[in-house]
């Protein structure tokens, strides 16, 4: 039988083997260039990588989903990251990442502050922007184990900041250390908003340094009321070490509705979420 007999076309195949070429290229070098964002940035959104390449979030997920697969990055709610749980991403690439969206969470915190309260503040982006949305508070006394933070509230002659002592820790200005934990220890305050590095699933709060952990479980331990401030880049994201459980917490301030596992967890416990 010839090829006409069979409706075969030759010249339809050329076209559409070039244009499948063309998009397998497209995808090739995107899923390139994703990696490398990745690498450099230790994690991306998935609506950043949309705006980057042009492309729909659905896009997007599918190439995070195929590298992922590949074991080449680690795919996270919201986004990607290094297929790592020992390593953050950098501090200056952290304050950065979720800019507006830590700016609306500080927000919904600030509110649920009143004036004349005492507080811990920890380490971390969220939290220090939580430390500007309480700028316009009243006679705060804020104890807290960060220098950003420190330096933010102590320009505000209303404020008494106590610093906790330690060892300064150069790369985001966090107080670690035995030190540090037995000051804490000293106090019992109104509210303690802390940060996180990862929520799992099952309500686990994760973070990368023992030390750091430590301290937020000194301040978990000290707080009448515990705000945790997690973007949502945090749901489902690994990390080394333990600090508990979201069922410890008073309270979860984030700004997209978390995964169903995990509000589940959070209804069983009787935490109440703040979705910004």
């Amino acid at each position: 039988m010839s090829a006409s007999d069979s409706g075969y076309n030759e010249q339809d195949t050329p076209k559409k083997t070039a244009s499948d070429r063309q998009g397998k290229s497209a995808a090739g070098r995107r899923h390139s260039l994703i990696r490398e964002l990745v690498e450099t940035k230790g994690f991306v959104t998935i609506d950043q990588l949309a705006r980057e390449f042009e492309v729909t979030p659905q896009t997007i997920r599918r190439d995070i989903n195929m590298l992922s697969n590949a074991g080449l990055i680690q795919r996270f709610h919201g986004g990607a990251g290094i297929a790592s749980s020992t390593e953050n991403v950098a501090y200056s690439d952290r304050k950065i990442l979720c800019f507006k969206e830590k700016q609306k969470i500080a927000r919904m915190v600030a509110k649920q502050i009143p004036d004349h309260a005492s507080l811990f503040i920890n380490i971390g982006t969220t939290t220090e922007a939580t430390a500007h949305a309480l700028f316009h508070h009243k006679k705060l006394r804020v104890i807290t184990n960060n220098l950003n933070v420190a330096s933010i509230m102590s320009t505000n002659e209303n404020f008494e900041v106590i610093v906790a002592g330690g060892l300064v820790r150069p790369r985001d200005c966090g107080i670690i250390g035995e030190a540090t934990i037995d000051f804490i220890q000293q106090f019992r305050v109104d509210y303690g908003i802390i940060g996180i590095s990862g929520i799992d699933q099952d309500g686990t709060l994760l973070d990368f340094d023992y030390r750091e952990v430590r301290a937020a479980r000194a301040i978990i331990d000290s707080s009448r009321k515990v705000f945790l401030v997690a973007d949502h880049t945090k749901f489902g994201r690994n990390a080394l070490v333990r600090l508990g459980n979201i069922g410890e917490i008073t309270a979860l301030f984030t700004d997209r509705q978390p995964p169903a596992s995990l509000v589940e967890v959070m209804g069983q416990t009787g935490v109440e979420l703040f979705v910004a």
